[in-house]
């Protein structure tokens, strides 16, 4: 049997559409790892979320093809979308696609194998409906169910809207549809998109879907969340469908004046404000984030008051980006902060996201809480409970019990069954 890898970097978007892939190629009769090691064909699906991300995706053709130098790799996504003259000339790149269409890319590239001649694709439109033909192979543990595309919000720092499109959503019936086919396979769900907040199909929001999955038989969560769609009528809807508490509520920066040039349109007290709703609701939630440091023009009161914003939103998490240019951003016009600032920012929020961290594990000690063991490790399972604390337990794996949060342990919490 031949031999495929379909290798992803980058969101939960992409890993489902790789998965997606995957289960197109296996239909085929390839035999599919998205790991790198010796394959007949690789697949290649970039990312271009930071320049980084750029220079890795184009790092990974000779990362993949030093296992096989002979096999042809098809490269699309969203950093072949950003500039695909990058990929055309590496060697074994046979085939170069963007965002859209990728399983028709796909099909096209496995045509194309037994002639020894590629089609050259110079259409990188960008998709304006939401293309429902991305169908990922079953797991055993979480899924992922992909119910949004694109971005309308232009963030100042921030190429997607330009890479990935306008937003557009799929249908309530086919999610509905999906969550119940994988619910036969895992324990839980987990609804991703570029901007799931800003789901929305004929006359239904994020709130009509939550609704509508109520009666699907998983634990669900959410990924990240835009402040904007949390309310009382929200977060009910959360409750009453069995959905996680545990909430990525993008903040970036908790600055006004900086959130002001991030073209960010919400204020500190707003988000905070949002934040309190949340554990009004679910006390124990976990609201996890996202903060870039050292944004152009950024200054040290300014991020004083961003270190202040978060002390005072408890998150349970912070993950911290150093201020990235993005060449085509407004971002990249104003003056930059020195990349050692950016630095030293950063890792006075790392250590602050550390401290937060160790508080939210210490105030869940002693509580029994419901876990979902995905993986083992040093002879214990390892899982996660619904407000996302990873959880080292005699479960087995597969299993979802309750379980006594009894000490710390590595990066989170050893427990006892019920």
């Amino acid at each position: 049997m031949k031999k495929a890898v379909v290798f992803s970097l980058g969101c939960k978007v992409n890993a489902y559409e790789g998965q997606a892939i995957i289960g197109e190629l296996t239909k085929l009769g390839y035999e599919c790892s998205d790991k790198p090691g010796y394959a007949d064909v690789y697949i290649l699906n970039t990312c271009s979320v930071t320049s980084e991300a750029d220079s890795k995706s184009r790092q990974a053709v000779e990362r993949l093809t030093k296992f096989n130098r002979n096999a042809p790799v098809l490269v699309l996504g969203c950093s072949a979308q950003n500039d695909p003259s990058k990929y055309r000339n590496l060697k074994n790149v046979a085939m170069v696609s963007g965002v859209g269409g990728k399983i028709e890319a796909v099909r096209l590239f496995m045509s194309d194998i037994d002639k020894g001649e590629f089609a050259k694709k110079d259409d990188f439109v960008l998709p304006t409906d939401y293309e429902d033909d991305l169908f990922p192979a079953a797991t055993k543990t979480r899924g992922y169910i992909k119910v949004q595309d694109g971005c309308d919000n232009f963030c100042s720092y921030c190429r997607i809207p330009y890479l990935r499109g306008r937003s557009r959503s799929r249908s309530i019936e086919s999610v509905v549809s999906e969550a119940n086919e994988v619910a036969k396979h895992s324990k839980e769900i987990i609804l991703t998109g570029i901007n799931v907040s800003d789901y929305r199909y004929g006359d239904s929001r994020l709130v009509d879907l939550i609704r509508a999955l109520k009666d699907v038989p998983v634990r669900k969560r959410l990924s990240s969340l835009e402040c904007e769609v949390v309310d009382d009528e929200f977060l009910s809807a959360m409750q009453s469908s069995g959905f996680c508490d545990h909430f990525h509520l993008s903040l970036q920066s908790g600055s006004d004046s900086v959130l002001k040039r991030m073209n960010r349109h919400y204020t500190a007290e707003e988000y905070l404000r949002k934040v309190e709703l949340i554990y009004s609701h679910f006390p124990f939630a976990a609201v996890t984030t996202d903060m870039i440091a050292g944004f152009p023009t950024e200054t040290e009161d300014d991020h004083l008051e961003g270190m202040e914003t978060a002390k005072r939103a408890h998150f349970a998490a912070i993950h911290v980006f150093p201020y990235s240019e993005r060449k085509g951003t407004m971002a990249a016009n104003l003056v930059q902060i020195p990349k050692s600032e950016r630095s030293r920012r950063a890792g006075e929020l790392i250590a602050l996201g550390a401290k937060l961290h160790s508080e939210f594990l210490s105030k869940n000690l002693g509580r029994v809480v419901e876990v979902y063991a995905e993986t083992e490790r040093d002879g214990l399972s390892e899982g996660f409970s619904s407000n996302y604390i990873k959880v080292y337990s005699p479960l087995k794996i597969g299993e979802m019990g309750l379980i006594k949060l009894i000490e710390p342990y590595l990066d989170g919490l050893k427990g006892e069954l019920i």
